[in-house]
């Protein structure tokens, strides 16, 4: 089955309020992205049915900004409100208009911050309590930035993309060329660029990252959700398997040891020292001793 990927961005303006409340914004990131996908796929006019979706909260670039997006893999169709029937998305290249998704998801997360705002389940320092009424209308006049591609080579290469963050920190080790004696950290950025800040304030970007304790980053909806699984998901799934049998698709390869995994998704190599780069050393069971060794009896 072909998946979508889609990216919900929270504008600039709202870092703050999601700098001071990271738990709850990070939450109504996910539930309403989700929640913005499923009301659109429901519409008859884009394709009438429930899909499955799993999204993966993001607070990163590459230089390690507060950077807070949503990504979401979503089926190219869904299953009828009936359960009788799976509906194909109408085109292979296109999902919903991200204008429509956009305004919509807009709309969402800006009644819901009002509403935490006004009711206190959302606060803001004394010296920025006004900030979001400063800001509301400028956004409700905004377009609010949506990505929505098919993926490159089919489902499995947007799962191996994210897998390559979901287990990770802002910054993997790799990419950290030096530290100076002034105390500089350069690392590189992207397409070869490299950032030079200093290690309070390399520090600094680091740590704006690290979740908030028992925060689960990895959410499903839709089909993929907890209560449809033995239920919509497995009537969806029989409905799908006749195609999968026509068109003769073969089962993905086997994904192998742990390590092999972990190297795939992460680019970590734990057969390598990370120092030096030597290979790490093999541990194999010694040889039981020959029967005609001779053995010295004990005359302790």
């Amino acid at each position: 089955m072909p998946y979508f990927h889609v990216v919900f961005t929270l504008p600039s303006e709202l870092r703050a309020i999601a700098r001071y409340n990271p738990a709850a914004v990070y939450s109504l990131l996910a539930r309403l992205g989700a929640a913005t996908l499923l009301e659109v796929a429901a519409t008859p006019r884009h394709l009438g049915a429930q899909p499955a979706i799993t999204t993966v909260l993001h607070t990163w670039s590459r230089d390690l900004s507060y950077h807070v997006h949503l990504h979401c893999i979503v089926s190219a169709g869904g299953l009828s409100a009936d359960g009788a029937s799976w509906i194909r998305s109408r085109r292979a290249d296109y999902l919903f208009p991200i204008r429509v998704l956009g305004a919509l998801f807009r709309g969402k997360m800006m009644n819901a911050l009002d509403r935490g705002l006004r009711d206190g389940t959302l606060r803001l320092p004394d010296d920025a309590a006004d900030m979001f009424t400063r800001v509301r209308d400028r956004l409700h006049r905004t377009r609010w930035l949506v990505y929505a591609k098919k993926p490159f080579a089919g489902a499995e290469q947007v799962y191996a993309y994210l897998g390559r963050y979901t287990h990770r920190v802002g910054i993997s080790n790799h990419r950290i060329e030096s530290l100076d004696a002034e105390g500089r950290v350069t690392f590189r950025t992207k397409n070869g660029d490299h950032c030079t800040l200093a290690a309070a304030d390399f520090l600094g970007r680091f740590v704006q990252h690290v979740l908030p304790r028992g925060f689960v980053k990895i959410r499903h909806y839709g089909l993929y959700a907890a209560g449809n699984v033995q239920t919509r998901l497995a009537v969806a799934r029989a409905l799908i398997e006749p195609r999968r049998k026509d068109a003769r698709v073969t089962a993905p390869p086997s994904p192998g040891t742990w390590p092999e995994m972990l190297v795939a998704l992460c680019d970590v190599d734990v057969g390598v020292c990370t120092r030096c780069g030597c290979q790490a050393v093999v541990r194999r069971p010694l040889h039981e001793p020959s029967a005609s060794w001779p053995v010295t009896p004990d005359t302790s």
